[in-house]
């Protein structure tokens, strides 16, 4: 199975506080990988080491067998990426901010096609500024699949949808997935990770603490539902009754 992103002992510190130490991730091609942890776990240091936008103190990454920041521009028509923060031009459309998008690619995906199938497309001549927190959220992602990325990268996807918008949304990456798209998300929804990816890592201090499958992580820890077992790894749980 060839395999679309891949990291080696990779490191990142800030002055003297390691963010990030001797991770190492591989995700084949049509696999979702979960990158988990609490805030401040070293998540978004990772995520931007491998995009390349930071650059490590040591250790590798390949993603389609580029260097992300040796090879960003060939890498920039190949990946998608959707962060929970975004910044667009004051009384843009939704249908203008995905229309310039459109127009950085070579080969985009037809933006229209996206936004009905983020139920959004009755949306497209609204000011992004006056759409719901959800909404929003809805429309990032359909910008990070504008490219037709081979790769994509999503950052808290579900965050701010209700039940169905979060299900839609699930049944839309699976479909994706099917066809062989690659995706790396974050995720604070335990039912989202279980729902979606084939493999997780889990994150505390800089430090992976659990590499495998969702069932792999149950099984290692001492309870048999996956809230209670992630919980279990990040010392969330003891966190949460000391402050009550």
């Amino acid at each position: 199975m060839e395999t679309t992103i891949k990291v080696n002992q990779l490191c990142k510190s800030y002055d003297t506080i390691k963010a990030v130490e001797n991770i190492d991730i591989s995700v084949c091609r049509g696999e979702v990988f979960g990158l988990l942890g609490a805030n401040g776990a070293g998540k978004s240091t990772a995520i931007e080491c491998i995009l390349g936008t930071k650059k490590q103190d040591s250790g590798t990454v390949s993603i389609l067998g580029m260097n992300p920041q040796r090879d960003r521009k060939k890498l920039f028509e190949r990946i998608g990426v959707q962060f929970q923060e975004a910044n667009y031009q004051d009384k843009i459309t939704v249908a203008e901010l995905c229309e310039v998008t459109q127009s950085l690619y070579r080969a985009p995906s037809d933006y229209r096609g996206l936004l009905k199938q983020f139920g959004l497309w009755d949306k497209s001549k609204s000011q992004v500024s006056e759409l719901s927190g959800g909404q929003k959220q809805r429309l990032f992602i359909a910008q990070a699949l504008i490219p037709n990325p081979e790769v994509v990268f999503l950052d808290e996807l579900t965050t701010g949808l209700d039940a169905r918008a979060r299900r839609d949304v699930w049944e839309c990456l699976s479909d994706l997935k099917a066809k062989g798209l690659t995706i790396l998300l974050t995720s604070h929804f335990m039912d989202e990770v279980e729902a979606l990816c084939d493999k997780i890592m889990i994150l505390k201090s800089g430090k992976s603490i659990f590499y495998g499958t969702v069932q792999e992580a149950i099984e290692a820890s001492p309870y048999n539902k996956f809230e209670d077992a992630y919980l279990w790894y990040t010392d969330e749980e003891g966190k949460e009754y000391e402050s009550v």
